[in-house]
């Protein structure tokens, strides 16, 4: 392996040799999980709808001295999700860690008004995804005796306006972590969450598919909101991202079944705006 030159260095302990596949990591914090376990030492299997953009994330662990593949993958589908950990198994021969970071938003509706189908296609992604890539995936876990850590949100902890599918799906993957935990503990695999809040990221583009003016405001209406939290900024992927690998790692080998909250501090506290 290459010397390591990257600016996502090891936050902690070592995944050196370890096979790491996470999902959603064709950008924001999945393509920061990725580089940043390629950092730390991992065989990171890239995974993602968008072919292109997953492309380019295994490329830079690849040119940043790590190993990686891209496999495409809509985790919905329990033949993908399955095809996925296969192919992870069949290039490295093992499985170590399973990130599940895949998610869409979804909103902008109360819950009397939401399309039952834009419902569905929530949940499919952000709750019955991450089911599936851990069923796959835990017969491997179990015989490297290894870790899931899955991406859920701070909108799973609190309710949050025009979020009914959103907020029903991160909180159903939270107790998923805990019971999975509970599970697979006796067998050794660790399984816990990470609940993001502001993180500057434009999860899903639907900023990048706005005009420049709407483009500004919403960033602003973003960064004012992060503003009224306690460490009153938005946070970087890769701040997230050492978390994921911090709890990949062996550095967390008596933490299973945690929700570890990355926000800044805002729920915390009553957000008084």
């Amino acid at each position: 392996m290459q010397p390591n030159t990257s600016p996502y260095p090891d936050p902690s302990g070592t995944l050196t040799g370890r096979v790491l596949v996470v999902t959603g990591a064709a950008s924001g914090i999945g393509r920061a999980i990725a580089l940043t376990a390629g950092a730390a030492g991992a065989r990171v299997v890239v995974s993602d709808v968008q072919r292109e953009g997953g492309e380019a994330t295994a490329e830079r662990v690849r040119a940043a001295g790590g190993e990686a593949i891209f496999v495409a993958c809509d985790v919905s589908r329990p033949d993908e999700a399955q095809a996925l950990i296969e192919a992870a198994v069949a290039r490295y021969g093992r499985l170590d860690v399973l990130v599940n970071n895949a998610g869409v938003a979804g909103g902008g509706k109360r819950a009397h008004e939401l399309d039952i189908g834009a419902w569905d296609a929530v949940l499919a992604v952000n709750l019955r995804g991450p089911f599936l890539c851990a069923k796959y995936a835990l017969p491997y876990l179990m015989t490297s005796r290894g870790a899931v850590v899955n991406v859920a949100s701070t909108y799973g902890l609190i309710g949050a306006p025009l979020s009914a599918a959103y907020c029903a799906s991160k909180g159903g993957l939270i107790n998923l972590t805990r019971q999975l935990a509970v599970d697979y503990g006796p067998d050794g695999v660790r399984v816990n969450a990470v609940c993001p809040g502001y993180i500057d990221t434009d999860m899903g583009g639907g900023r990048a598919r706005l005009d420049p003016a709407e483009r500004d405001a919403a960033q602003a209406r973003r960064e004012a909101n992060a503003a009224r939290q306690p460490l009153g900024r938005q946070a970087q992927p890769e701040e997230v991202a050492r978390v994921v690998v911090f709890l990949a790692s062996e550095a967390a080998s008596f933490m299973t079944g945690s929700i570890v909250t990355v926000d800044g501090g805002c729920t915390t506290t009553f957000n008084h705006g």
